[in-house]
Order: structure tokens, then C-alpha cells, then sequence
């Protein structure tokens, strides 16, 4: 069972190293508003369409000033070659220890083809420039989140 965060509440905190193995942390994102999406697994068939559908739509999110992170379990190395084969323009953070997608109450059990394993939701949080969530999307397909999340903004960007 998970108990992803709510709308108001503040973002945690984090430190987490990106497909080049930079720290980025997020209190140097401050006054910035953020797309976080947690994604299972980098080069995966629906996690691909999901970022390439990210990376196509990059210019829209920055009309909006979001800057886009994604973040799963994977480790750096194969974070950048995730970006290097579909040609990402965007941050992709590792968290293998999922001590950040737990904070976000997006770990947990999940079931996949008659098994139950634990690991990461497919949820994204916007964070606003106070560093609290604005917006949670997790009712998405992996091909149209891009639009879910561009169509919350034209309705909710002043």
C-alpha cells in the first residue's frame, strides 16, 4: 500500500546523483517549479515512450517554467545511456536506495504478471516555487502524461 504525498504538504528534501553522477539537490531548485515523475525502469517500453513524450514536449514545460526531473532506482550509468539513446534533454536522478521515492510514499507493492514485488509507482508531483506539491498526476497513461500534466498548466499558470 502506498501513501503518496498530498497537495500542500512539502516537498522532502533530497540529494540524489543524476546519469552523470553530479549531485543535484533540491535546495539548490528553490523558487523553481519542478516536475518530479517517478518512473520504474529506464529503457523500458513504457517508461521510453513516457520520457520521449517528455523530451518532445520540453519547450512547452519551459513556456510554463518547469523544469522536468525523473527519478527511479537505476544507477547513473545506465541513466546516461537511457539519455544517450533516446536523446533526452532533461535530468534523470538516481535513487537506488528508493529512500526518496519512499519519502514521496510512492514505494511500495505493486503486480506484475502474477507477481508481487515491491518498487516505484508511476506518479509525478509538481512542486511549486515554495517547495510544496501544486499538483499530483497519477491517473495517466505513459503515453499521454506529457498532456495531462501541459493541460494542468495552460489551466493553472497565471
Amino acid at each position: 500500500m502506498i501513501n503518496p504525498l498530498k497537495v500542500g504538504e512539502k516537498a522532502p528534501q533530497f540529494s540524489l546523483p543524476d546519469q552523470d553522477g553530479e549531485y543535484i539537490n533540491s535546495q539548490d531548485l528553490k523558487n523553481q517549479r519542478i516536475l518530479i515523475y517517478f518512473y520504474p525502469k529506464a529503457m523500458t517500453p513504457g517508461c521510453t515512450v513516457q520520457a520521449c513524450n517528455l523530451r518532445d514536449h520540453v519547450e512547452e514545460f519551459k513556456k510554463y517554467n518547469v523544469t522536468i526531473l525523473g527519478i527511479s532506482t537505476d544507477k547513473p550509468e545506465k541513466l546516461s545511456r537511457f539519455i544517450e539513446k533516446e536523446l533526452l534533454n532533461f535530468t534523470l536522478l538516481s535513487d537506488e536506495n528508493h529512500e526518496i521515492a519512499q519519502k514521496f510514499g510512492v514505494w511500495g507493492e505493486k503486480e506484475f504478471m502474477g507477481k508481487t514485488y515491491d518498487g516505484i509507482h508511476r506518479i509525478s508531483f509538481l512542486i511549486a516555487k515554495d517547495g510544496t506539491v501544486e499538483h499530483i498526476f497519477d491517473n495517466f497513461k505513459t503515453s499521454n502524461h506529457h498532456d495531462i500534466v501541459l493541460n494542468y498548466l495552460k489551466e493553472h499558470t497565471k
